[in-house]
């Protein structure tokens, strides 16, 4: 099995777990490259005398993988999955960060985890993704215009509100009073959207939901939609600009730039243990219905 391993961050409980896992690769002696700039990371900061320079490294992933391990929260998956693309490579998450609703194995699981998954005991989830184009055409969002938890836009420079205009396969739904709007996955649900007041999707659902931010229309609410649907965004407001992200990329447009939403043509396969689910992880991490009478 040829492995990739991406992180982006350094600290003690990112360290624990760059221990157990390569400490594990090099027993099992698989064939694991390190994210280049993540190597350079943890070269510099490891406290340990221990050499790891038997790993190989990457730049860029290609179909020879079979297996991304990230090492970090929910946001370093996100950037992972900008390497991965359209690659088809499975990604799994080793969480050191907070929530980590993506990034679900705790340092103290993660040779059980990895030993399951060699072992072919997992299942996996496939995520669908936002693809974003701009009209005219902005050079930040062409090489990588996708998302796997939302495309949002928002005010920039103001503290007045914007107007959002929006349509849905080139019929008029509303012009969205508020800070922004959020276009969300499945799989985003529970991140900005949820926030913002939106519902919980469960990531097997072809749908995607309307979430606006803070709108000063009092009848706005969050809007659950199919996800064959073409969404067609236009801003204006007080400033020429505004701003548009992509999970956690940002780039700023004109206003009146026509943005348009719609599911991107491939999918992210997550590797989910046996042991675990989407609802088991809405009960643990977001403690769904706890109730001290139960």
């Amino acid at each position: 099995m040829k492995i990739a391993i991406f992180g982006q961050f350094y600290h003690i409980n990112a360290e624990e777990a760059v221990k157990i896992l390569f400490d594990y690769l090099n027993k099992h002696h698989l064939k694991a490259f390190i994210e280049e700039n993540f190597f350079n990371i943890i070269n510099s900061q490891l406290k340990t005398q221990k050499n790891y320079d038997s790993f190989n490294t990457f730049t860029n992933l290609d179909k020879s993988f079979d297996l991304l391990i990230s090492i970090g929260g929910d946001g370093t998956i996100l950037r992972a999955i900008t390497l991965v693309k359209d690659l088809g490579i499975p990604i799994v998450g080793i969480n050191t960060g907070r929530l980590g609703f993506l990034a679900t194995i705790q340092n103290d699981y993660i040779t059980t985890a990895i030993d399951h998954i060699l072992k072919g005991n997992y299942k996996i989830s496939e995520r669908s993704l936002l693809e974003i184009k701009t009209t005219p055409e902005n050079p930040d969002l062409v090489d990588i215009n996708f998302a796997l938890n939302e495309i949002a836009v928002s005010r920039k420079n103001t503290t007045s509100m914007i107007t959002v205009e929006t349509q849905l396969n080139n019929e008029y739904l509303t012009s969205y009073w508020s800070d922004g709007l959020i276009v969300a996955t499945p799989t985003g649900s529970t991140g900005y959207s949820l926030s913002c007041g939106g519902p919980v999707i469960t990531p097997d659902t072809n749908s995607f939901v309307l979430t606006p931010i803070a709108p000063h229309n009092l009848s706005a609410r969050p809007l659950i939609i199919p996800d064959a649907t073409e969404i067609q965004l236009k801003v204006s407001g007080r400033e020429e600009n505004h701003l548009v992200s992509l999970d956690s990329r940002i780039a700023t447009l004109s206003n009146e730039t026509l943005i348009t939403i719609k599911k991107a043509p491939f999918k992210i396969k997550m590797i989910e243990l046996l042991d675990e689910s989407f609802l088991d992880t809405l009960r643990k991490k977001l403690l769904w219905g706890e109730d001290r009478r139960n």
